[in-house]
């Protein structure tokens, strides 16, 4: 009994033994059988067209995301040459690099700050910056407010204004070397009531204890923008700025004391979208009628001045009265409505010793005074004041007059101006309606879209219907046929609002058709929507 207890003991080893064997032979078949194809694999390589190798590196990286799928680098190598079969497969099986080196031109990274436990037994966590939120200072324009002050107008970091106290200093440097350089505290003003996005406006003043550059020999101004522990309290980062140059001889003295050269400029807010060339046409030749020979007109394109509107302004640029700036490039910077504020602020600044009053509003916004008195008189009885805005009447984009026997689209009528058709006005009572206005710019130190907050003298809201503004919202951007609904009536109620008729503006439309004709000719009769 013992004897055959043992046989099958024997027997059950032996059987154990060979399945563990052929266990081993299996994965031993399945490693070799790998090799086989690897090796294979590299020798056909050899044989295929340039373009349709694949490097070592390639099959290194393919294995390395198998062996290791959490791993990554940031750090871009160029691939070695292709290998022959026995080095592919040589450099196949060879330990991957932890990591790859960095290129020789590639500064060293930071130290890292790594977590660490303290003899108190506390785990002292370390941060690590990367990068950066915004710019510290994106400056559009840098103007001459008088002999000893300047005007610096760009966008910060909106945080960094809000929640921080960033500081600017100013410095002159002479060009003459044996003048010393000439330091002041650069104020700073923002003036878009905290609507900035990443970034805000600022327009940074530098008012000297002294005239600069009086002998007109030129020199060079600084602004030293420091963080002053905004973002990251452990330093305090300051970037120089060169603001300003002038050049030896370019100063003139006199243009703080002249008579300007304009009466009247505008100064309007960036112009984007697909805009009907034929609602600007209106609104160019209405206004420099308007405000006559001695006006200027500066337009800022932000993507809105596409080809068609182009060819409606350059006519008047020709004429001297246009002048167009391309401000695309500001959209890589966060900012309320195109940089609004920005806008408006290098208007003010770039121009203000240029007009006696300069003006504020869009291009969907008609300015009108009463037939017994001009833009002069006007404004002449404003002369006492630093600022006066100027009161709306909304209009409907909608509703227009019928006209009769049904020919609003048909000749001439279809050539009638937008301004024309729409003679609807909103009367709904109890609401607080936006505001334009008008400054005299040399009394201004930072302004806005509705009025100036940073300005010497005074201002008044009390107009008593000398001056108005007639708003056609919705319509500069509107590229069809405006009437959307034909009304017969003096009054009506449409979507809840009261309307009245109101002809003002349409009477008017005869004198500036014939006044554009008179100017440029018919050249833009054809004008399209």
């Amino acid at each position: 009994m013992s004897k055959k207890l043992g046989k099958e003991k024997d027997q059950k080893e032996k059987k154990m033994f060979v399945v563990g064997v052929w266990s081993f032979a299996k994965e031993v078949k399945l490693l070799l059988t790998a090799l086989l194809i690897l090796c294979t694999f590299a020798t056909v390589l050899q044989f295929l067209p340039s373009r349709f190798t694949i490097s070592t590196s390639d099959l290194g990286v393919c294995i390395s995301r198998v062996i290791s799928p959490t791993t990554t680098t940031t750090t871009q190598l160029a691939p070695p040459p292709i290998a022959t079969s026995s080095s592919a497969l040589a450099s196949l099986l060879a330990p991957l690099p932890s990591s790859p080196p960095p290129p020789p031109s590639m500064a060293p990274p930071p130290l890292l700050q790594e977590d660490r436990t303290l003899e108190n037994g506390v785990i002292n966590r370390g941060f690590n910056p990367y990068g950066a939120a915004a710019y510290s200072f994106v400056t559009m324009g840098a103007y001459r407010g008088g002999l000893n002050t300047f005007a610096i107008i760009g966008l910060a970091s909106k945080p960094l204004h809000l929640y921080a106290k960033p500081t600017y200093q100013c410095q002159w440097i002479p060009h003459l070397n044996s003048s010393e350089p000439i330091s002041a505290v650069g104020y700073k003003i923002l003036p878009d009531w905290g609507y900035g996005h990443v970034y805000s406006v600022v327009v940074v003043n530098c008012t000297f204890s002294q005239p600069i550059n009086t002998e007109n020999s030129g020199g060079t101004l600084l602004i030293h923008a420091s963080t002053s522990g905004g973002g990251d309290r452990n330093f305090n980062v300051t970037d120089t700025i060169q603001a300003l140059t002038e050049s030896p001889g370019s100063l003139s003295l006199s243009l703080f004391t002249s008579k300007p050269k304009y009466d009247y400029l505008y100064c309007g807010s960036p112009l984007y979208g697909n805009l009907s060339p034929q609602r600007v046409r209106e609104w160019i030749a209405y206004h420099v009628r308007l405000f006559g020979e001695r006006s200027h007109f500066v337009i800022y394109d932000a993507g809105g001045v596409h080809e068609e509107v182009l060819e409606v302004l350059r006519p008047w640029m020709e004429k001297g009265f246009v002048t167009l700036q391309d401000i695309k490039e500001q959209e890589r910077f966060d900012g309320y409505y195109h940089n609004q504020f920005m806008v408006v602020n290098d208007c003010l600044h770039r121009y203000k010793f240029m007009t006696k009053w300069m003006f504020f509003f869009d291009v969907d916004e008609y300015i009108y005074v009463p037939p017994k008195s001009t833009i002069k008189t006007v404004l002449d009885s404003f002369s006492g004041y630093t600022q006066f805005t100027i009161e709306q009447m909304p209009m409907s984009s909608k509703l227009c007059l019928s006209e009769p026997a049904g020919r609003t689209y048909r000749w001439p009528n279809f050539r009638r101006w937008g301004f024309e058709k729409l003679v609807y006005r909103d009367v709904k009572k109890g609401i607080r309606r936006d505001r334009k206005y008008a400054i005299q710019p040399r009394n201004v130190y930072a302004t806005g879209v509705h009025m100036s907050q940073n300005f010497a003298g005074k201002t008044t809201y009390k107009t008593n219907g000398r001056i108005k503004y007639f708003h056609y919202h919705g319509t500069i951007a509107v590229r069809r046929e405006p009437c959307r609904n034909l009304i017969n009536s003096t009054g009506i109620t449409f979507d809840k609002t009261p309307y009245v008729m109101d002809t003002t503006m349409r009477d008017a439309a005869g004198f500036v058709k014939k006044f554009e004709l008179k100017m440029i000719g018919s050249r833009l009769q054809r004008t399209r929507q």
